[in-house]
């Protein structure tokens, strides 16, 4: 079975660019990079995969800064002639552990650019430290993330459905089956081995093995970017307790009813952004453009998938009963599964969203997102069903510059012209949990459309 990805697109533009680099694709383990880059090779006449953790293909690297000695030597092992590297691509997969190939990446692109190379890691911000010169301007990046719901559709046997969710703004006909569709993919969540598992067996059974060897194959990899016993120990209480912590800001200090230190709890939380396994999502108190996180405020917890959190909370088979997720988890839930997928739609650059808080004395407010376009801040509030109270999105709209608020919840989709209990008036879009990779058309549609 072949799971199509967004990334895909992405590749073949790159493919065809007059003034190509070498191609680093960048992503945690086990998100599907290799697979979509053999995937990819099919449509070369020529596919040459090494993999950095074998000894072979490493010594190409370290052997020699010789660039053309290394193709020829390459070219020739794999019995292709050097006049059919414009049809070639050559991946260097896992090229952390040889920090040297990152370094003579830009040499492939000064004396050899007519050769396709895309380099692919997991760890790569741990190699970057040992790498003498890294090649600025000579390389360019493409991330991968876990599939998102768009893409987990496109998986699924009913294709029609993603021109459902394609079709701005979305026919309410269309809701039920998308909040369905949607519900699935909130608990089985976006690892490819386990929607390629899912679709061809269909059992939610047969998963919590695949989970399990996923999670701990990332806590086998804590020894890899682990500075020392006691940072391994930090690390590996993180990943086996952060989990429980997603429906609160978090502090280093003593984190997980731990005795660690902040230093140490903040540095094991920095090495695993880094490997993108758990990353802090910072706050903002801006209400203009830009949305500078603030350090100095307690973050909130993103972890890469989350399929991987309900197993780990073994809540999985709670949500199979639930009608509404949004009161799932404390209502933890939807904020991370809708967090991911405002991170999966990240292309070329890798930059996490924001939340919003006011703290004061006697009150404070925290809006779940805020998203940067055109140069605005735009409020994101999620709530359960179809009610609830908008304290904290009213508490933004009244100091921002414009007059647009997004409320995520399970109804249909909708707009209305509302005011705040201060009474100015705003276009409230209430927009349903399925639509979070379509979230920038949809603001799109808001500006454009919507002007009091």
């Amino acid at each position: 079975m072949v799971l199509k990805r967004e990334r895909f697109k992405q590749l073949l533009a790159w493919k065809e660019k007059k003034n190509r680099k070498p191609l680093i694709l960048r992503g945690a383990r086990q998100v599907g990079k290799t697979t979509l880059v053999k995937q990819f090779g099919e449509t070369y006449q020529n596919f040459i995969y090494l993999n950095l953790e074998k000894s072979d293909h490493a010594n190409y690297f370290l052997k020699t800064d010789d660039i053309d000695q290394i193709i020829n030597t390459i070219f020739l092992v794999n019995g292709i002639k050097l006049e059919q590297k414009n049809n070639t691509l050559l991946l260097i997969d896992e090229i952390q552990e040889v920090p040297k190939a990152i370094q003579l990446l830009r040499y492939f692109y000064e004396e050899s650019p007519d050769l396709h190379v895309i380099a692919a890691g997991s760890l790569l911000e741990f190699a970057l430290d040992k790498v003498a010169s890294f090649p600025v301007g000579r390389v360019e990046f493409l991330y991968l993330n876990p599939f998102n719901f768009r893409e987990y559709l496109l998986a699924i046997p009913n294709k029609s459905i993603v021109n459902e969710l394609d079709t701005v703004p979305v026919e309410n006909y269309a809701h039920d089956l998308l909040m369905k569709e949607f519900h699935q993919y909130a608990i089985i969540g976006g690892m490819p081995e386990i929607i390629k598992n899912f679709i061809e067996s269909n059992d939610f059974t047969a998963l919590p093995e695949i989970y399990e060897s996923i999670w701990t194959s990332y806590k086998s990899d804590v020894e890899k970017y682990s500075k020392g016993s006691v940072s391994s120990k930090v690390l590996n209480h993180i990943i086996n307790t952060a989990p429980f912590y997603l429906d609160e800001r978090i502090k280093f200090q003593n984190f997980g009813n731990s005795n660690y230190k902040s230093r140490e709890v903040g540095e094991a939380f920095r090495d695993l952004t880094s490997a993108k396994v758990i990353q802090l999502i910072y706050p903002t108190t801006a209400i203009e453009f830009p949305a500078i996180p603030d350090l100095k405020k307690s973050p909130r917890l993103q972890v890469l998938d989350t399929g991987l959190v309900n197993h780990t909370l073994r809540i999985a088979p709670d949500l199979i009963l639930t009608e509404d997720l949004s009161e799932s988890y404390k209502g933890s839930l939807l904020p991370h599964i809708i967090t991911q997928e405002v991170i999966s739609l990240q292309t070329f650059k890798s930059e996490l969203p924001n939340f919003w808080v006011r703290e004061k004395s006697q009150s404070s407010s925290e809006l779940d997102l805020i998203l940067s376009h055109r140069n605005m801040l735009i409020p994101i509030e999620f709530k359960s069903g179809k009610t609830g109270t908008l304290r904290s999105l009213h508490e933004f709209i009244d100091r921002s510059n414009h007059p647009y608020g997004i409320r995520m919840y399970g109804g249909e989709f909708n707009v209305i012209k509302t005011k705040t209990p201060k009474g100015k008036e705003y276009y409230l879009m209430n927009l349903p949990y399925y639509l979070g990779t379509k979230i920038y058309d949809y603001i799109e549609l808001l500006l454009n459309d919507y002007k009091l």
